[in-house]
């Protein structure tokens, strides 16, 4: 076997593992939660967080923060209820 291909065979694999990571990733994104899904199911959550914004319910809508640097979003999570 020669040193190329060698080297393609382990470029190629690379490249397959990249492609069923990137379409797991598709799937988890595509099933997350919308601001506003969230919110319609948690009536009683004041504050929440996706781990890059912190948001607060003013008035019915959400006012978040600016997201930090080189977040990963995760699902939201209700960190304040109305009555805590």
């Amino acid at each position: 076997m020669s040193f190329c291909g060698f080297t393609r065979r382990y470029v190629f694999a690379a490249a397959v593992l990249l492609l069923i990571a990137n379409s797991a990733m598709a799937n988890e994104w595509s099933a997350a939660e919308s601001m506003a899904d969230f919110m319609k199911n948690n009536p009683d959550c004041m504050e929440f967080s996706d781990q890059c914004s912190i948001c607060a319910v003013v008035d019915g809508k959400a006012a978040c923060s600016t997201p930090k640097i080189a977040c990963i979003k995760k699902p939201y999570v209700c960190t304040r209820r109305a009555g805590d």
